[in-house]
């Protein structure tokens, strides 16, 4: 019971904290100034500003894999690979058999499981993350209790995770540069 506390804490912590970055694209410019000031240069310098999402707890969340890149026994290994980094992975299945083949993987995420849906993506050195398409592209067309689904193309299909995640690590989550402005005296 309280690891499915903590679980929902996490989801909404990391719901917020996304929500919150995205509507904080800018430090705003202080109001014009005064009539008397009126004689002052204003120069204003742009600063690029680097943030770190807070980090997802790995076992707040199951993930699914699914085989959608025709190598046989990719996903087994990559469930495994998971696991021993610290994920709760389901057994691994396939891909329904109207989703086609796939050379590129995609990490797909139900509602609120979108931060860590991004850990995962990142993990697999920085692939694609998707809302959950509809019908649920596995074998079975479910997620169990899962709530991120790992997609497995054949991009990384076979490689193992010390390669997807130090070769290829995921761009850093960047906000638009901020604006400063300084005042000096003429």
């Amino acid at each position: 019971m309280l690891s499915i506390a903590v679980a929902v804490l996490a989801v909404l912590l990391g719901f917020f904290i996304l929500r919150d970055l995205r509507n904080d694209t800018s430090i705003a410019a202080p109001e014009s100034a005064p009539a008397e000031e009126a004689t002052q240069e204003t120069t204003a310098e742009t600063i690029p500003v680097e943030t770190t999402a807070a980090p997802v707890v790995l076992t707040a969340f199951k993930v699914q894999i699914a085989n959608a890149s025709g190598v046989s026994g990719s996903a087994g290994l990559l469930t495994t690979e998971m696991q021993g980094k610290g994920y709760i992975v389901q057994p691994a299945i396939n891909k329904s058999e109207i989703t086609p083949k796939q050379t590129a993987t995609v990490v797909y995420y139900l509602l609120g499981s979108e931060a860590a849906a991004t850990q995962v993506a990142k993990e697999l050195g920085g692939v694609a993350i998707l809302p959950m398409p509809t019908p649920i592209p596995t074998e079975t067309g479910s997620l169990g209790e899962a709530s991120v689904l790992v997609l497995l193309g054949t991009d990384i299909a076979g490689k193992p995770l010390s390669i997807l995640s130090g070769g290829a690590a995921a761009p850093a989550a960047t906000v638009p540069p901020a604006v400063i402005t300084s005042t000096t005296t003429g």
